[in-house]
């Protein structure tokens, strides 16, 4: 498989979570890369199992210890990022690694990898339904659900950035989609 990453870039609200929580089932060559974020936890979230959650201080300290493949800063002092340590770990297990990342992080990840990935973009089937799912999840509040949908429509003007749009209207075609996406690049 030599050193394969996949990357799941969307949205906030567009299923990605979902379709990637699924691929790590079905594929078990696939390994999850956790990412650092400097925001709080939310739900039921755990440090290191979810994110490995910093202070932005810890953050910009990484950064000058260049200790990132890409991050970003989304908003005011609220970083995402990802480790070279954390892929590195898991191509030393034979893994392929899987990325869950918003859409600039996806866009830096393909630069940065190249061929060696595969890039999926999984997109709502429009704003309105983008923003029902945003309410339903119900782990936001109405000025942050307003910015997620601002940002989600700019977002959405990069998808052709990437090797594959899928776009989930229906997931259980969703996921049958990322499984064909999966197989062919992975070779199983």
């Amino acid at each position: 498989m030599n050193n394969k990453v996949i990357i799941f870039s969307a949205p906030s609200g567009s299923g990605k979570t979902t379709l990637v929580k699924h691929s790590l089932k079905v594929f078990s060559e696939l390994q999850f890369s956790i990412s650092c974020t400097t925001r709080q936890p939310r739900g039921s979230e755990i440090h290191a199992v979810d994110y490995h959650f910093l202070t932005p201080d810890e953050f910009r300290q990484k950064i000058t210890e260049d200790a990132f493949v890409e991050f970003e800063e989304v908003y005011t002092d609220k970083y995402y990022g990802t480790l070279k340590s954390e892929v590195e770990k898991i191509w030393n297990q034979g893994k392929v690694v899987i990325f869950d990342v918003d859409v600039k992080g996806g866009i830096s990840l393909k630069k940065y990898f190249g061929e060696q990935a595969l890039s999926i973009f999984i997109e709502p089937p429009s704003i309105e339904e983008l923003e029902r799912r945003l309410i339903t999840r119900n782990t936001d509040d109405a000025e942050t659900i307003r910015t997620r949908v601002a940002k989600a429509e700019e977002e959405m003007s990069y998808a052709k950035d990437f090797d594959k749009i899928v776009i989930n209207k229906d997931l259980d075609e969703a996921k049958s989609e990322i499984e064909s996406l999966i197989k062919n690049f992975i070779g199983s």
